[in-house]
């Protein structure tokens, strides 16, 4: 039986018969007063992973940034460019939202 760690956006989505995962069960990150409106810089140009490295030490919460930006980033990926305003949770406030 598989099962995800806290980090992935499949953590809460349950496991049938144990052959496959059920429907996604969505990872909201709601609105925080400490979010922080950043700013993408060119070199993480299409690159969420990059950020997410970056900011939380590591690449498997890019996924954070589309479910706290989903009026901004309709694709994960291809919206994340140069000038772009998202809002980031900070470090400490996104491990407690998780239960990391």
């Amino acid at each position: 039986m598989a099962r995800y760690n806290k980090t992935s956006p499949y953590a809460d989505t349950q496991i049938v018969d144990n052959l496959y995962l059920d429907i996604i069960s969505i990872r909201p990150v709601p609105a925080l007063p400490d979010d922080v409106l950043y700013e993408v810089e060119p070199q993480y140009n299409h690159r969420p992973d990059l950020l997410a490295y970056d900011l939380y030490d590591s690449p498997k919460l890019w996924w954070v940034f589309a479910q706290r930006n989903m009026d901004v980033l309709l694709d994960p990926v291809y919206d994340l460019e140069p000038g772009v305003k998202i809002y980031i949770p900070t470090g400490p406030a996104l491990k407690n939202l998780l239960g990391l």
